[in-house]
């Protein structure tokens, strides 16, 4: 099944693993029910999660259920718990939206959401991240996650997503970082996907971050919190619900 999985993500471009996984998902969840580990994202348990990455197998990573991943289930958490994403009233814009929170955050009433990508068949709206067609301040929450490590000029994506939030706004911007490394590891010469495997940790990305991101975002002008939101639970909640102990959310506000 490890090898199988991995295969399919480094052969088969995103869009496609979209429209298989929409077919698979229904019987992978019920096959999988169990009792051991729990999907917080649609509250159902599973006798195991499945391994998924791109370079080395994360055992527990993949939910057969919604198909979420560690970071997506460790941010449902955190908007659930710590904020009121889920009841107040806000115009939501979802860059690149996971398939895990697509279809839940569509039926939401308190949410005027929209979807934006430059290739998902999940979004709204087609285009450029780095020249996005929104009015200045226009988005209460922007989510916009394992997108920059994808943008060649990832400064003037962070700039476009800092003019259409809106003041007081914020926006949850996970990459993968390298928490090992002070500065972000980039090399635009690279070109070759497997050295962009071994390099970067995937095939389509062009940096590994380190921990000057956080510094980035402040240069764009966010007020960024890095929130360490998986402490909050003890080792059999973080066993039972497949996140990462040492995953970092960056909340991002706009102040001014």
């Amino acid at each position: 099944m490890n090898f199988i999985i991995k295969f399919l993500i480094n052969i088969i471009p995103r869009t496609q693993l979209i429209f298989w996984s929409k077919i698979l998902q229904p019987i992978l969840d019920l096959f999988y029910r169990g009792n051991k580990f729990l999907d917080p994202i649609n509250g159902k348990l599973y006798r195991k999660f499945l391994p998924y990455g791109y370079v080395k197998q994360r055992k527990n990573a993949l939910s057969p259920g919604t198909l979420s991943l560690e970071r997506h289930r460790l941010l449902w958490l955190y908007l659930n718990n710590e904020t009121e994403f889920f009841k107040k009233k806000i115009k939501v814009l979802h860059i690149a939206p996971e398939q895990c929170f697509y279809k839940i955050f569509k039926k939401l009433k308190n949410i005027n959401y929209t979807t934006f990508d430059l290739n998902s068949p999940l979004a709204d709206i087609k285009g450029d991240i780095c020249k996005m067609p929104f009015e200045k301040n226009s988005f209460d929450y922007i989510l916009c996650n394992h997108v920059l490590e994808h943008i060649n000029d990832d400064k003037k994506a962070m700039t476009e997503i800092y003019r259409v939030l809106n003041i007081c706004g914020t926006a949850i911007l996970q990459v993968p970082v390298n928490l090992n490394n002070k500065t972000t590891l980039e090399d635009n010469g690279i070109n070759n996907k497997q050295e962009r495997i071994e390099k970067f940790g995937q095939y389509d990305h062009v940096r590994l971050y380190g921990l000057d991101y956080f510094k980035k975002l402040q240069n764009i002008g966010f007020e960024v919190d890095q929130v360490k939101y998986a402490s909050k639970f003890n080792d059999d909640e973080i066993l039972k619900y497949g996140i990462e102990k040492n995953e970092v959310i960056p909340v991002c506000k706009k102040l001014i």
